[in-house]
């Protein structure tokens, strides 16, 4: 059962339930998406209805913000942990090399992904890496050709939301053999190394907002989201 804040949908699974689901789908041929939720898409999401509809019409919402835990607490909801974007990204690099499912890498700059390519097969013993490209692709037609040829079962696709989600939207029906599509924002330059994660105390309490906010004071009013969640949540009586 997901849960709804403001209108939009979040599911409650660990990254052990997805990765369960995802592998019970993938038997079944069934296509998957996966999308990271935060409070600042759930406030975007309030004036950009298709922003709303792609985050609802996906097959898992997962709580990527601390926001959304909050959230949970406070309305006695069911999502008693956070599922980042990075971090499921991780876990199905895991599964697909466990599996031997191929994956493909879309996004970012040629030498971010290229580096990321590197650090993953490093990390993540037989991994197949079917194919990348960067992010400045110009013919979209030949992208999808080069997915296809490549037999991914897994695409990770990190151009930023929302344009990643209407790249999914728009050629999943193009891609019948890639079975799992995440949008996975800057999780590319977390893996390639060229951005560090907070550390583990900030990532452990729920507090890398901060840790990012003290490193990049210029994302002040990104942050403010958080607290505009939180009150309209409280003072909206449909939720």
């Amino acid at each position: 059962m997901k849960d709804t804040y403001l209108g939009v949908h979040v599911s409650p699974l660990t990254y052990e339930g997805i990765v369960t689901e995802i592998k019970a789908r993938m038997k079944h041929g069934e296509q998957s998406t996966v999308i990271a939720v935060n409070p600042e898409k759930v406030m975007t999401a309030q004036k950009d209805p298709t922003v709303k509809e792609l985050i609802n019409n996906s097959t898992f919402q997962i709580a990527d913000g601390i926001g959304i835990l909050l959230a949970s607490k406070l309305k006695k909801g069911n999502i008693k942990s956070r599922v980042t974007g990075v971090d499921m990204m991780a876990r199905l690099l895991k599964f697909a090399a466990a599996e031997n499912h191929p994956i493909y890498m879309y996004g970012a700059k040629k030498e971010v992904i290229e580096r990321a390519a590197v650090n993953i097969q490093r990390d993540n013993q037989g991994i197949i890496i079917a194919g990348t490209t960067d992010g400045y692709e110009q013919d979209e037609n030949a992208l999808i050709k080069r997915i296809n040829d490549s037999g991914a079962k897994l695409i990770f696709v990190a151009l930023g939301s929302p344009k990643q989600e209407l790249w999914i939207k728009r050629n999943m029906d193009k891609l019948p053999n890639v079975l799992v599509f995440q949008g996975v924002g800057g999780s590319f330059d977390v893996f390639s190394g060229t951005v560090k994660r907070a550390p583990a105390f900030f990532r452990n309490t729920g507090t890398e907002w901060l840790y990012r906010l003290l490193s990049d004071p210029k994302r002040f009013k990104r942050q403010l989201n958080l607290p505009r969640f939180l009150i309209k949540l409280l003072f909206n009586r449909r939720n």
